[in-house]
């Protein structure tokens, strides 16, 4: 004979099966670009900071953010040089949508993601829900 649950038993067994949820509850702020220009190069001064609120490799931002400004750009510790001159506004839209495109899951929209490589391929999986959706490669 089958054993007949209750609903509440059906319910917790349900809930055990979820995905833990990753992240404190606070609200996610994207940090603030500090820039200065010295000559022909800019300096983003809090390089590193912005990539590790971003939970992100410096690398990939870096190669995001000099395949959109056209550019040669490198990082040391905790700053990032592009070749030229940029106003701190552009660079802060971009990013911002870095932080779309790459940080904020599409299915819940909490920052609590990471990219995974398979093969050729990358994944945004969010840690969050437990959803995992395609990313363009950098």
């Amino acid at each position: 004979m089958s054993e007949r649950r209750t609903y509440e038993e059906m319910l917790e067994a349900a809930y055990a099966r979820l995905p833990i949820r990753g992240g404190t509850g606070e609200r996610f702020e994207i940090p603030r670009v500090f820039i200065s220009s010295v000559g022909n190069r800019t300096f983003i001064q809090n390089f590193k900071e912005i990539s590790d609120r971003l939970n992100r490799d410096p690398n990939h931002v870096l190669r995001f953010l000099s395949r959109e400004l056209a550019t040669a750009g490198s990082w040391k510790e905790n700053y990032a040089v592009f070749q030229g001159r940029f106003l701190a506004e552009g660079i802060q839209r971009l990013i911002n949508r870095y932080v779309s495109d790459f940080v904020v899951c599409p299915v819940c929209k909490r920052p609590d993601t990471r990219i995974e490589k398979q093969a050729r391929f990358s994944f945004l999986t969010c840690e969050a829900c437990g959803a995992r959706s395609p990313v363009r490669t950098v």
